[in-house]
């Protein structure tokens, strides 16, 4: 009769202190724009334009543009109503997404509006 190997794992439970949230504040730029996804969801998205300060502030560049995406119901409405050049705070996770593009996996980096403030 064979032998049977018996691999025992040892299950060691890990403290996760992830936080994945961000709060930005800045102006739109452009109007925000309604997409209907290929699985009929609907997303609206827009781009927030922030100001770098200090001494980390690159002299070639003194803006960051931020993607933003908002899918409820409730932020796509508030999201829909802002203006180019207005004032905001966005509250929610970053994350990347990737989609099939016509040079291969294309991917990009995303902040979710949990919350959309007008300032």
């Amino acid at each position: 009769m064979a032998k049977k190997n018996v691999i025992t794992q040892i299950s060691v439970e890990q403290e996760d202190y992830s936080f994945n949230e961000a709060c930005l504040r800045g102006r739109i730029s452009g109007q925000p724009s309604e997409k209907v996804l290929p699985s009929g969801d609907r997303i609206v998205e827009l781009r927030l334009v922030i100001a770098r300060e200090g001494e980390r502030a690159d002299s070639r560049s003194g803006v960051d543009t931020l993607d933003i995406a908002a899918w409820s119901y409730r932020l796509r409405k508030r999201a829909l109503s802002l203006k180019d050049s207005d004032w905001v705070q966005i509250d929610g996770p970053v994350h990347r997404r990737f989609w099939q593009g016509a040079h291969g996996v294309a991917s990009r980096w995303q902040i979710e509006a949990f919350e959309i403030t007008r300032l």
